[in-house]
């Protein structure tokens, strides 16, 4: 069976950034998605569900109502190895194309207050697991450490 392009990664070498993952074409359409790497793989402590499950929500609204991106919005979620998030938008884009994006999402997640939107019983599966502490803590982080003046070798994948 053929390998998936995700697994063909070294991810020994992966650091945190933000990378073009894949470009499906769709018809006439591309849909890019970004690999938004919060922690370094394999070396970090992967990130908690409760923390991963609110950011997924607060990335998702911040997303959805972002007046310039918000029509091209896919999919936002996180990996199953909760070491960061895909973004899915709609177009052929490259990583530096949606740092600003990315940025101002974090930026939200980092500062936002209030009941996490989505998490009650009607609206969220599992609306008790949530950690809106820890995830403004790992928001902040990653802006600090990554998003910040991030270099162009957080923007491509390691060879």
């Amino acid at each position: 069976m053929e390998k998936i392009a995700s697994f063909t990664i070294d991810h020994i070498k992966l650091q945190p950034g933000v990378y073009v993952s894949r470009k499906d074409h769709i018809g006439s359409e591309t849909v890019t998605t970004f690999d938004l790497r919060m922690t370094s793989p394999n070396e970090e402590p992967v990130m908690n569900t409760a923390e991963v499950h609110t950011m997924e929500h607060l990335g998702a609204t911040f997303l959805r109502n972002d007046p310039v991106w918000k029509d091209r919005v896919v999919y936002f979620g996180p990996m199953g190895c909760r070491t960061g998030f895909y973004m899915l938008l709609a177009g052929d884009l490259e990583s530096r194309d949606v740092v600003s994006l990315v940025t101002r999402m974090y930026e939200f997640m980092r500062d936002f207050e209030g009941e996490v939107p989505g998490a009650s019983p009607k609206d969220c599966g599992n609306y008790l697991d949530m950690n809106l502490g820890m995830a403004k803590f790992l928001a902040a982080k990653y802006l600090d450490e990554v998003l910040y003046d991030i270099e162009e070798d957080r923007l491509v994948y390691p060879e």
